[in-house]
């Protein structure tokens, strides 16, 4: 902006410098050092609204000596593509350096391209003409006045949690709630809902709708509390109710969410059905709050790329897990929950310095052998940390100088190894095609039994357990599955249980953490609500 200032031959942004030489050194001091207070979106609006009034004379080039060359003497044309290639939120600055480029910005091309490469709306905006809405408008009043709540969130609904996107849809912004497929297939795509949008029908303010309920959009109300975090509430919440009462919301909403009746699933739901549908009916009633959440950063050096995945569990049905790296190892973060779990809870860790070999398939589905291999690499990672620590010297594993502390290799069926009997360090590479062949053992539960056949690799990991309402959590032994690219498993020795996770096919945009300090932060905060 200084330099657009300098080539028109005016001061920064407070009128020509003709005008300023009129001051008094005093005045001119006191109008340098003045402090802009105001807050960015309301720069913004009060910049947008600026081009409609009049003020500020045309600004006038020294006369002495002449500059170089000045914006001033190029085409409105020219100026209407420089100004649009410029910042939205530097174009009420500029509009504040003379009349004839307050003039220019009136332009609504500037606006419709800013609309366009900064939030990405594609609509024709033209046909805002018709309501008297200008392109300014949807840019200063909708989108750059909400843009704090685009991204994904996990509303606080107990241990629920949940994944809603907020993203600019056309000319709204709307808040998508993503739901699992249903159980248990796993590999189906997301189902998503609105649950509130924002839209500009007239040129005074943004209108904000809750579009939960049988009677259509109605109103309701957003408020941005602090930095990542927002609320929002319905002002109508008779709109939710059916003439039937409560138990004819509980019919409906059994048929649209599961595609069943209460009779069908009675025996294996019922429970958690009527908890689930109690969350979800009255969260509208109360004011609603939402916390930021980030994609996990990708490294080269990944096992694969990190992202949120969808998996079993058990009674629970499907929930939504964030997988990400974290050095030698991954941590799946639950953003979904359940009464036992709840969302925030790291529900599985694995660690990737110790691989696991898996026997033959038919020796992998003998349970107890399975178990016998993860125990000796748990007991192995003890006598490890007991090393660490300086404890005990007796009987503890010391790798020899070809075998690096690195990844372990368990023993396979025969109880052979390359070391002293307990279980080799190796390194291997990843094996190329489909890998080895897999099933599952005889005796673990699985609620998906149509899992992959064949896995590249496996590693020893934990997963967390508990009772219901999160008592006597505790890290329980299991085995990390790594199946493709797009799926992966864990074996859940304790619980002699199997879940299958498979990754969401979405894209999210304003979802990437600004930097992996920011990530881990956020993971620490969704954490400590549940703790």
């Amino acid at each position: 902006m200084a330099v657009c200032a300098r080539l028109c031959g005016v001061g920064p942004s407070r009128g020509c410098r003709r005008r300023q030489q009129r001051r008094g050194p005093a005045e001119t001091a006191a109008a340098d050092s003045e402090p802009d207070t105001d807050p960015e979106e309301e720069r913004i609006e009060a910049g947008a609204a600026a081009l409609a009034g009049v003020g500020g004379g045309p600004c006038t080039a020294p006369s002495s000596p002449p500059p170089r060359c000045s914006l001033l003497e190029l085409p409105p044309e020219l100026l209407v593509e420089i100004f649009a290639s410029l910042p939205g939120t530097d174009l009420p600055s500029l509009a504040q350096v003379c009349t004839k480029f307050r003039r220019i910005l009136h332009t609504d091309t500037i606006w419709r391209r800013r609309c366009r490469e900064e939030y990405g709306v594609c609509e024709n905006l033209r046909k805002l003409e018709i309501t008297g809405v200008s392109c300014r408008d949807v840019y200063a009043k909708l989108l750059h006045r909400y843009r704090h709540i685009l991204g994904l969130w996990q509303p606080d609904i107990g241990p629920y949690g949940g994944l809603l996107n907020v993203v600019v849809d056309g000319l709204f912004i709307i808040g998508w709630m993503y739901l699992p497929p249903h159980d248990p297939h796993v590999d189906d795509p997301m189902r998503f809902k609105p649950l509130f949008r924002v839209h500009l029908m007239e040129r005074k303010s943004a209108t904000v709708e809750c579009m939960y309920g049988h009677r259509g959009p109605h109103n309701g109300h957003i408020q941005i509390v602090k930095k990542d975090e927002f609320s929002t509430k319905c002002n109508q919440t008779d709109h939710h109710r059916m003439s039937g009462g409560r138990q004819e919301e509980f019919r409906t909403w059994l048929r649209e969410e599961w595609g069943r009746t209460l009779e069908d699933i009675f025996h294996e739901h019922m429970q958690e059905l009527i908890l689930m549908k109690f969350i979800y009916t009255s969260q509208y009633d109360n004011c609603l709050t939402y916390r930021r959440i980030y994609l996990p950063p990708s490294h080269p050096d990944d096992l694969i790329k990190p992202g949120l995945f969808k998996g079993t569990y058990g009674s629970h049905g499907l929930e939504i897990v964030m997988l990400s790296f974290h050095g030698r190892r991954a941590r799946g973060t639950k953003i979904t929950g359940d009464p036992n779990i709840p969302a925030g809870q790291q529900t599985v860790e694995v660690d990737l310095r110790h691989r696991i070999h898996l026997p033959d398939v038919e020796t992998l589905g003998n349970f107890n052998e399975l178990s016998r291999i993860v125990l000796e690499v748990r007991e192995q990672l003890r006598q490890e940390q007991q090393q660490q620590e300086g404890g005990h010297e007796a009987g503890e594993l010391q790798p020899g100088p070809a075998q690096p502390r690195g990844e372990l290799l368990a023993r396979g069926p025969d109880g052979a190894s390359a070391g002293d009997g307990a279980a080799a360090v190796a390194q291997q590479p990843a094996p190329s095609g489909e890998g080895q062949p897999f099933v599952l053992p005889v005796g673990v539960s699985s609620r998906n039994e149509d899992y992959p056949r064949a896995c590249r690799m496996c590693f020893y990991g934990t997963g967390l357990i508990a009772g219901h309402g999160f008592t006597s959590p505790e890290r329980t032994p299991g085995v990390f599955i790594l199946f493709d690219e797009d799926r992966f498993g864990f074996i859940w020795l304790e619980l002699k249980s199997f879940s299958l996770y498979s990754r969401v096919q979405a894209t999210f945009r304003n979802a990437d953490a600004p930097s992996p300090q920011a990530f881990d932060e956020m993971l620490k905060n969704i954490q400590s609500l549940t703790s």
